[in-house]
């Protein structure tokens, strides 16, 4: 078996370029996933530079071990170019989807996960041994690992507690999916109901997330509760709420804390939430 050399090459630019972030915040804030300058500004070169940033150092090696643990397998198999395609195409399919759900949102990501879930669901088909993992004493089948990868995933992007960009794994493997059936359409008909289950799962998660973003219970979309709901007022821009909190605390500095109405400290509250869950990793 030929030596996975693109595999440890990512992995070490990966790990150099982390460390950098990790020293100099600038250098992170201009590479970063940042859909407003994605958007505004045509820097779409964030879409492939945030996947070789990191949060920190447990982040970093997460992503890194599993790159290794599938790559080192899966390069051999599938050729360099086709690992390659796999890996970049996942990172940016992934870093799409979140930009499309994120597109109104001042939101930062960063790091490799989407193109890590791609190459594990490429294993999925083009692996047929199973990968043993350091934390488990046991061999995993590459697709218990990936299916139970994707559902801590929604998981994660149903919670949405934890500043990770769950949204990034979820795209990033199904276009690593995709690609693979693009490169190797015969793993459809060698594995028809794995394939068949695999798909299925991720797109249906995929509409979920795109018909529900804000994870509103089921019977939020059912007839009776539409008939029932108020229409809500426009939503604020950013500048009107921007210059609604620059009020409440010139209100504040003046007259004191209990000079703020109930509906005035909410406001501080939710602007503070913002300001502290502005930045994800993935």
């Amino acid at each position: 078996m030929h030596e996975p050399v693109y595999t440890i090459s990512i992995v070490l630019v990966t790990v150099l370029v982390s460390l950098r972030g990790f020293r100099d915040p600038s250098f992170v804030q201009r590479y970063i996933f940042w859909p407003e300058a994605i958007l505004r500004d045509k820097q779409g070169y964030r879409l492939i530079s945030s996947g070789f940033l990191h949060l920190d150092g447990f982040h970093l090696f997460g992503n890194m071990y599993s790159l290794y643990a599938f790559g080192r397998y899966l390069e051999p198999r599938a050729g360099a170019m086709a690992f390659l395609a796999i890996y970049f195409s996942s990172i940016i399919g992934g870093n799409l989807l979140s930009l499309f759900l994120h597109r109104h949102h001042d939101y930062r990501a960063l790091g490799a996960s989407g193109g890590v879930c791609g190459i594990i669901y490429a294993s999925i088909f083009l692996m047929r041994s199973s990968i043993f993992l350091f934390f488990l004493p046991v061999p995993v089948p590459p697709w218990l690992y990936a299916i139970a990868y994707l559902l801590f995933s929604f998981y994660g992007i149903k919670k949405g507690k934890d500043n990770i960009g769950h949204d990034a794994h979820l795209g990033g493997a199904i276009i690593g999916l995709m690609v693979t059936t693009g490169l190797y359409p015969e793993i459809v008909t060698e594995q028809p109901l794995l394939y068949s289950a695999v798909m299925g799962l991720s797109l249906v998660l995929l509409i979920y997330i795109l018909k529900n973003p804000l994870f509103l219970p089921w019977r939020a979309f059912s007839g009776s509760f539409a008939a029932r709901r108020r229409p809500s007022k426009p939503a604020l821009t950013r500048k009107e709420q921007a210059e609604q909190v620059d009020a409440i605390l010139e209100k504040l500095s003046r007259s004191g804390m209990q000079s703020l109405t109930p509906a005035e400290q909410q406001i501080l509250r939710d602007a503070s939430r913002r300001g502290s869950h502005d930045q994800g990793s993935n």
